[in-house]
């Protein structure tokens, strides 16, 4: 019997805990904990590999101190590039940079770091840049 694939509204769901939960620097182990889970169990949430029920919805959402409906948030997006963005807000290291960049006060060095990440992916796009891995090597 073939692998039934998520439901993009449990995908949606599940990449909007991670954003929040992350965005509040929690780990997944602590949301488990509050929700009286395994964090394996929140991984599969966040993955969207199994439904979050209401109650435990509404559970998350107190944890996280936001609405029901934030964690649905995106769901009547009619462009994929509003859904691509904010899933590349449930990568940690680009959650990382939108928080540093949201120290910085000054416009021009705002903008400056815009054109220095704008000018290495365009080298990237180009094959300029290889990608480091994960351990700093290569």
């Amino acid at each position: 019997m073939p692998r039934k694939e998520p439901d993009p509204i449990d995908l949606l769901v599940g990449r909007n805990i991670r954003i929040l939960r992350m965005k509040q620097g929690m780990s997944q182990e602590t949301l488990a904990n509050a929700l009286s889970l395994t964090f394996q169990q929140v991984q599969k949430y966040e993955k969207g590999t199994n439904r979050v029920g209401s109650g435990r919805l509404h559970k998350i959402a107190g944890i996280l101190k936001v609405s029901i409906a934030t964690l649905f948030e995106g769901a009547d997006a009619k462009a994929d590039s509003a859904r691509s963005s904010l899933d590349l807000l449930a990568d940690p290291h680009a959650l990382r940079v939108v928080q540093a960049m949201s120290e910085i006060t000054d416009s021009r060095m705002r903008r400056s770091i815009v054109d220095l990440v704008e000018q290495i992916a365009a080298g990237a796009a180009l094959g300029g840049v290889k990608p480091r891995s994960e351990d700093g090597i290569g």
